[in-house]
């Protein structure tokens, strides 16, 4: 009974020490071996075996790791308060150093993002921190590798995700791209109607040369008129022709009522006003 028992416990203790002995380091992973607290190797994925109690495998994870960067209130360079977050994307490179040269990779990274963050934003206006995101990403991802390069630790990517501006920012930057827009359409209309004056000017000068030209135009006004079924026709005529008749009229009438008191009043005077040398007015039939 008691060998049975002896013998149970051998195979259990040898159990135990094959459990605490096997370890499998998977692809993705690389194993750190410390024996007696001193790093010796680092082990390629596949079924390893350890001494018990004096070997300590640990396991790093090579795969990219994305960290949120949790939203930071900055001041940028001409003093808007801004909330801008971000996202790292990070891998471990060496795995001998990720272990023995800082205790947690991803607190430390997470701290140091945060920081740079609030350094690189804070050093660009406003304007640049909306258009140039490109380049403070770069920014962003430089700073970080000079540090995390000791950790074993390669930064692949850093990106911003959001940037929140005060309401009364928003507004005003609301206002100065309809601004914008206004201005950009007043400049296209001005162009518009400088090329519509040339093309006038060009019709104008056929239309000099060759007058029937301007009575086909008014034919053709006055068909598109009628096609409305409207019941008042206008004749446009030319303006300045119109004008310039017009003034002869008025000059003709006038030297016809000059010449017709000349005839009616003898040296010029007036038929209305008092007859000379003291005599009876006009009456009507040249009688006084």
């Amino acid at each position: 009974m008691s060998t049975a028992i002896v013998v149970v416990a051998v195979i259990a203790l040898v159990l135990l020490v094959l459990a605490l002995s096997v370890h499998v380091v998977k692809q993705y992973e690389r194993g750190v071996l410390f024996r007696l607290g001193r790093v010796i190797a680092v082990r390629e994925p596949g079924l390893r075996l350890i001494i018990p109690v004096v070997d300590v495998l640990r396991r790093v994870d090579l795969r990219i790791i994305t960290m949120p960067i949790q939203s930071q209130g900055i001041i940028t360079r001409d003093n808007v308060s801004v909330d801008v977050s971000a996202v790292a994307y990070f891998r471990v490179v060496d795995a001998k150093k990720s272990v023995v040269a800082i205790a947690n990779v991803n607190a430390a990274i997470d701290q140091i993002a945060q920081t740079t963050l609030r350094k690189v934003v804070g050093q660009h206006s406003l304007d640049e921190t909306l258009s140039e995101t490109d380049r403070i990403n770069l920014d962003i991802r430089k700073i970080l590798d000079v540090t995390t390069v000791e950790w074993g630790v390669e930064v692949t990517l850093v990106e911003l995700k959001d940037i929140q501006l005060p309401d009364g920012m928003k507004r005003a930057m609301a206002k100065q791209a309809e601004a914008e827009r206004e201005k950009r359409a007043k400049i296209i209309n001005a162009e518009g109607e400088a090329l519509a004056a040339a093309a006038l000017g060009n019709a104008s000068d056929i239309m000099m040369s060759h007058p029937v030209a301007l009575q086909l135009r008014t034919l053709q006004s006055l068909v598109e008129i009628g096609v409305d079924k409207n019941t008042t026709v206008i004749f446009p005529a030319p303006l300045m022709s119109t004008i310039e008749g017009l003034g002869a009229f008025l000059s003709q009438e006038q030297t016809a009522r000059d010449r017709l008191v000349g005839a009616t009043r003898p040296n010029g005077t007036d038929p209305d006003g008092p007859a000379p040398n003291g005599a009876a007015p006009l009456v009507p039939g040249g009688r006084r």
